[in-house]
């Protein structure tokens, strides 16, 4: 079991985090970082299990979300940006404050793949591995879904958000409940990152991104609706200044019939998925390089 923590973001906001540390000494440090409206506690196993290989690991959840939700959302002023700015930010120094020498690598799910960019910390991270990560531009919805989660969660999404105060994503059984900040960045969002924040915020925001330069490995599954190519090569070509990689994994060459945004990491992709990532957490190996993608942005 993980040992709770708090960490103390730089505006004062407390974050309920997990720390999972291994009974020897430890082979590196590993932050996991979720998905919008995703509690830390879905990544546990994950965790779990690179704690038996030898890693540190931390899970936290975002402000607004899980462990990390002030008493109400409505009026909590909490943007998506933040989760990276501040919360993605305090998990590292606090990785580094524990073991300032060792090897540090960030995974991400979905947005928790692409946030590190707003991070002044996130220089300090040796490298990357990303699955499905993507910022959630409409038009790079996989086509045949595209008007459906377009009606979802850029018109039906605000509309709600706008009546309640706040998104109630657990009640509609989606997701978990999301603050009314992050709920409107996301519906808003516009092909270009930047031009989502007032324009005096826009060359900070960019020259974040841009101060990256550890690798990145983006994985994607090939019937993924969310993390599509163009997607993820939106999100990566704000990195660059990294040496960034994409592989595109088929539900057939992981001996499923579906995976989609959300099945990676769960306990049934250990012997396949789990296991290849150590090849980069470890060593910075692609395991998969022979699924490489051209990182192709139709519209950066």
């Amino acid at each position: 079991m993980p040992t709770h923590i708090v960490l103390h973001c730089r505006d004062g906001y407390p974050l309920a985090a997990q720390f999972w540390l291994p009974s020897g000494p430890p082979r590196g440090s590993v932050i996991v970082s979720s998905a919008t409206g995703v509690q830390a506690r879905y990544y546990a196993r994950y965790a779990g299990f690179l704690r038996e290989q030898g890693y540190a690991v931390l899970t936290y959840d975002y402000r607004g979300i899980g462990g990390s939700r002030p008493a109400s959302l409505r009026g909590a002023n909490i943007r998506w940006r933040d989760w990276g700015e501040l919360d993605f930010d305090a998990a590292v120094r606090w990785m580094l404050q524990r073991d300032p020498d060792g090897t540090l690598v960030g995974v991400g799910h979905s947005i928790g793949g692409f946030l590190p960019g707003f991070a002044a910390a996130a220089t300090e991270v040796d490298r990357y591995l990303s699955v499905g990560a993507q910022y959630a531009y409409w038009r790079d919805y996989a086509a045949p879904q595209r008007l459906r989660m377009f009606a979802k969660w850029h018109l039906f999404m605000p509309a709600v958000t706008a009546l309640c105060g706040y998104f109630p994503g657990r009640r509609l059984g989606w997701l978990e409940d999301l603050p009314a900040g992050v709920a409107h960045e996301w519906a808003f969002r516009r092909a270009r990152l930047e031009q989502s924040f007032p324009k005096h915020e826009r060359a900070e925001v960019l020259k974040r991104f841009a101060a990256v330069s550890a690798p990145i490995l983006a994985v994607s599954v090939s019937d993924d609706e969310y993390g599509t190519p163009p997607a993820i090569a939106r999100g990566l070509s704000y990195y660059r200044n990294a040496d960034t990689r994409h592989v595109q994994l088929s539900p057939a060459a992981l001996g499923m019939e579906r995976v989609g945004h959300f099945d990676l990491f769960r306990e049934r992709h250990r012997d396949g998925f789990w296991q290849a990532s150590l090849a980069w957490i470890e060593k910075g190996r692609n395991p998969w390089a022979d699924e490489a993608q051209p990182a192709a942005c139709r519209a950066c």
